[in-house]
């Protein structure tokens, strides 16, 4: 079961020709409802998809798992946002399924933060991809159901009619 706490805003952005990976990562989020959408909100978002990523394949490639967790501050200063207005972005990250959260030990304290949802980039996306789909289908079969009832009253009075 999803809760989404914020809708999810799925825009129809295309990058340019030869686009550099800061408009790449600006148009997937706008693409996939991650983008803030209040005027004057930062713009910079795309900065924390970025540097998770990084996160991810250094801490691939040093194995150290730990290293690719982002605390919501990290995520926060990245964004050019406070804590608490990060806070309400994780959400629909969250919901999406692109990140999870997590916790590791470091000097005797447990350190909470969130990481991609996947050991790259493209695998985290086909998870939020499949949650998307699933909504969809679900949301098909409620369309099926709401079909098959308005013919069925439909049916059920005309029956009435005539029986009267």
């Amino acid at each position: 079961m999803i809760i989404i706490y914020d809708k999810i805003v799925l825009q129809h952005t295309e990058s340019g020709i030869n686009p550099t990976s800061e408009e790449l990562a600006k148009v997937i989020l706008s693409r996939i409802g991650l983008e803030p959408r209040k005027k004057g909100s930062t713009d910079k978002m795309y900065r924390t998809l970025l540097e998770i990523y990084e996160r991810a394949k250094v801490a691939h490639r040093m194995k150290r798992p730990e290293e690719a967790v982002m605390t919501v501050e990290e995520m926060g200063y990245f964004s050019g946002i406070t804590r608490q207005t990060m806070y309400d972005y994780l959400k629909r990250w969250l919901a999406l399924n692109l990140i999870i959260k997590t916790s590791y030990i470091k000097d005797n304290k447990v350190i909470i933060g969130y990481k991609l949802n996947g050991s790259t980039l493209e695998a985290s996306f086909e998870k939020a991809q499949v949650q998307i789909k699933n909504n969809l289908s679900l949301t098909l079969k409620y369309v099926q159901e709401l079909q098959r009832l308005i013919k069925n009253e439909k049916i059920s009075e005309k029956q009435k009619k005539n029986n009267e």
